[in-house]
């Protein structure tokens, strides 16, 4: 059989059980020969009857120990219409292809649509951008998700196109750069000067006991292992004391990971309400200029500037940079002339 990307379209994909499968969950078996289902859609599938077996009767339970010589089909359908609708919302496109979509997210657009958040969001507008290019993941036609950023944060996103380009990158993120496929970095405005020039931060995460809309660093095996490694870039010397300029790269991807290690070592994001509150009257000791720029910027100093995977489907690597949006310069800018 071949695994090429185009296999996830609907139709009919048939294949036979060799010797050495015999024994095999079907479930499993489906999944490792054509590639570009992933199990639990491949699990679905036969949930929905769209799977026969030997004689043409519909094969129910995924468990199902195949046996030699025979053979199965699946019925793959159209992707059904995606929920939520499509927005037109004006998208900085950095790279496009028929498999993955490369987006520099601006500050304040929310990723995926939630409660409180059921339009505006980047999945709307890539609905909308993408159109007929989307064909399903997981059987929808709606973009796949592979990370996110938080709101606040700006800089480069990657999103898949189609259920194997999604399975993929999702290996790649889980690996978060171990296999050398991908890599990420983001740039941050902290408040003071890091000990060492360049360090690691270790800190296992977990939801706050006394707020779950916040991460916290815990001890002992509870939480999530999180490592996040940095490198001062740059230091500013301002009336409200040092600010430095850091280049951030993930060893793990944890919810809120780089700004809780950073207010963990004690040195908070700029504007982050949520992790620095505690510096919030250090911002009145900064220039007038300064002041202002961080005013203005209303969320955290925090941008993904590095992005780099390897392609899903030519297997060429791909990386991609961009640039500090405008409010964070004008806030870099007004702190280098303090």
């Amino acid at each position: 059989m071949s695994d090429r990307l185009e296999e996830h379209h609907a139709g009919l994909v048939e294949l036979q059980v060799g010797e050495a499968e015999a024994g095999s969950r079907l479930d499993k078996l489906l999944a490792q020969r054509v590639t570009t289902l992933s199990r639990a859609r491949i699990q679905a599938l036969i949930r929905s009857g769209n799977v026969t077996g030997p004689g043409g009767g519909t094969i129910g339970d995924g468990s199902y120990r195949v046996k030699p010589g025979e053979t199965f089909t699946i019925n793959v359908p159209e992707a059904e219409p995606a929920e939520p609708e499509g927005e037109d919302i004006a998208l900085d496109v950095v790279y496009e292809d028929g498999d993955v979509i490369v987006i520099n997210k601006p500050a304040h657009l929310v990723v995926h649509p939630a409660a409180g958040h059921s339009s505006g969001t980047l999945v709307n507008a890539l609905i909308a951008h993408c159109g007929s290019s989307l064909s399903g993941i997981g059987g929808v036609k709606r973009p796949g998700i592979v990370h996110r950023l938080d709101k606040g944060t700006s800089g480069l996103l990657v999103v898949a196109k189609n259920d194997a380009a999604h399975k993929a990158l999702s290996e790649q993120f889980a690996a978060h750069g171990a296999d050398e496929k991908m890599h990420r970095a983001y740039l941050a405005l902290v408040w003071g000067k890091p000990l060492r020039p360049r360090g690691v931060i270790s800190a296992r995460l977990d939801r706050s006991r006394s707020n779950r809309t916040k991460i916290a660093v815990v001890t002992g095996e509870s939480g999530r292992h999180a490592v996040t490694h940095y490198e001062v870039l740059e230091t500013f010397d301002t009336p409200a004391g040092e600010v430095s300029l850091l280049r951030l790269e993930l060893e793990t991807g944890r919810t809120h990971q780089i700004r809780v290690h950073l207010a963990h070592i004690g040195h908070p994001v700029l504007g982050d309400a949520t992790y620095g509150s505690g510096f919030k009257a250090k911002t009145t000791k900064l220039s007038e200029e300064a002041v202002a720029a961080l005013d203005a910027l209303h969320r955290q100093a925090l941008h993904a500037a590095e992005l780099g995977f390897e392609h899903p489907r030519t297997k060429k690597p791909l990386a991609f940079e961009a640039p500090l949006p405008n409010d964070m310069k004008a806030l870099l800018e007004a702190l280098s002339s303090d």
